[in-house]
């Protein structure tokens, strides 16, 4: 018995809506801010050609939203908040001793598209 082809399509999205944004004087503020909003928890940021950012995506769970995402390949984030790294380090820490992870994440074309969108707004 020969297995079903599976077909595979990638479909990244057309557009990345922020419906708020932050920009920190520095990645330590910017890390100092995630530790805040995580509450103890373990928290990352991302960075990309330069910049390092937290965002928090909108949930497609209404069926407004889902609609956005599946037709109009739209995402929507409620916050983004970001600093100016030029060069990528794997972890931040705070004069508070606070230490947060970074991801270089150059490689995902969405995130370097909100990357270059940030540069614009430095």
């Amino acid at each position: 018995m020969s297995e079903p082809q599976v077909t595979v399509s990638y479909e990244p999205f057309k557009e990345v809506v922020i419906m708020e944004k932050n920009h920190f004087s520095s990645p330590e503020e910017l890390a100092r801010f995630t530790s805040i909003i995580a509450g103890g928890k373990l928290a990352g940021l991302y960075w990309v050609d330069g910049v390092v950012f937290l965002y928090f995506p909108l949930s497609a769970s209404t069926s407004v939203f889902a609609k956005e995402l599946l037709e109009k390949r739209r995402v929507y984030w409620s916050y983004l908040g970001y600093a100016v790294m030029p060069k990528f380090v794997p972890i931040i820490e705070t004069k508070e001793k606070m230490i947060v992870p970074v991801v270089d994440i150059s490689s995902d074309s969405t995130l370097k598209g909100v990357a270059n969108w940030i540069k614009q707004q430095t």
